[in-house]
């Protein structure tokens, strides 16, 4: 089974990023009414999926796709937390009616109703309503949703702790996964993305939470940022600052997914990283679309890449499904009872 561990509903029918504008409006003109969730066909869900991330992963091999909101379209940065609580209910409710009309192809991850230095308590109850409630095996988790001003502590912080004790209870890994940025310095996909994988490692490396958190669970996507490129820079900061080797993290608590667009750097990220802590993605039709006028194939078929990246059927398998479902217990056991 080849499972993505990364994709995004970039493609959700209009009536859900009108229902989005008037939100936003309502903060800007209190007088009007809170809008309506709006009604959405099945027939319109259908078509926004067929013709574009299933048809895809059909295309390229893949059998699943862990799917969750928009990760742009997130944003955090807005203050209001009533309007957080809704809008992260609203996505995930349309990311659940996907996996409803595609059981066998899509599994949820839901987005956290998290605001600039607001309380964790709405992003807690969210993530409890959509695993128990909805059958999501994991969450987004934002460690800046400032928007590129970074005014959140540390991801080691205490005041992360509550959602990393109801993570640990319910038995679900968080994928790092900051929203759009406000900071004009930081691109958003070219930028903020990168620099958010690669600063949560490094605060990873700094501090003692796994010991306080033996099953926490974290995927950085975009195959780890700076990390593997770098990674004898990580490896020397911690051994300077006296800290554990940074190796002891990957395929335990922390895993690097494989959205990397060219095929040196996954050869890079498959030499470097090893099969153990490495999770199938390509975030299709996500942040870079099109073919690659070199070779024809789309940039983000990352599939084709680690095809060609001679590795061994036991790293292969670990790859493609076994780690994700390692990772994602729950999503495993569906699997399992479903006889994959």
């Amino acid at each position: 089974m080849i499972i993505d561990c990364h994709g995004h509903y970039t493609t959700s029918p209009p009536q859900h990023g009108t229902f989005r504008q008037a939100q936003l409006a309502r903060l800007e003109d209190p007088s009007l009414s809170a809008p309506e969730p709006p009604a959405i066909s099945d027939d319109a869900i259908r078509e926004s999926v067929e013709s574009n991330q299933l048809r895809v992963l059909r295309e390229r091999g893949g059998d699943l796709m862990i799917f969750s909101p928009q990760a742009s379209a997130m944003a955090h940065h807005v203050p209001d937390p009533a309007t957080a609580r809704v809008w992260a209910r609203v996505n995930n409710d349309l990311i659940h009616r996907v996996i409803e009309l595609f059981p066998q192809r899509f599994a949820g991850v839901c987005q956290l109703p998290q605001t600039p230095g607001g309380s964790l308590d709405d992003s807690v109850a969210e993530l409890r309503r959509c695993v128990r409630e909805l059958g999501f095996v994991g969450c987004n988790l934002n460690p800046d949703p400032s928007g590129g001003h970074w005014t959140s502590p540390p991801l080691t912080d205490p005041y992360w702790f509550p959602l990393y004790e109801t993570m640990v209870e319910l038995d679900v890994p968080a994928m790092i996964h900051v929203s759009t940025s406000c900071n004009s310095s930081f691109h958003t996909l070219g930028a903020h993305y990168l620099n958010a994988d690669t600063s949560v490692f490094m605060q990873f490396v700094q501090d003692d939470l796994f010991d306080r958190f033996p099953a926490l669970r974290f995927v950085i996507p975009h195959g780890g940022g700076a990390v593997p490129f770098h990674w004898g820079r990580y490896r020397g900061l911690a051994n300077r600052m006296g800290r554990p080797d940074p190796t002891a993290l990957l395929g335990s608590n922390v895993f690097f997914d494989t959205c990397v667009y060219h095929q040196p750097g996954i050869d890079l990220l498959c030499q470097v990283m090893g099969s153990d802590g490495l999770l199938f993605a390509s975030e299709m039709l996500g942040a870079v679309r099109g073919d690659n006028p070199e070779t024809g194939r789309g940039w983000d078929d990352t599939k084709a890449y680690l095809d060609a990246a001679g590795l061994s059927d036991e790293d292969r398998h670990k790859i493609f499904e076994g780690n994700t479902r390692r990772v994602y217990p729950l999503l495993d056991a569906r699997l399992t009872s479903e006889g994959h």
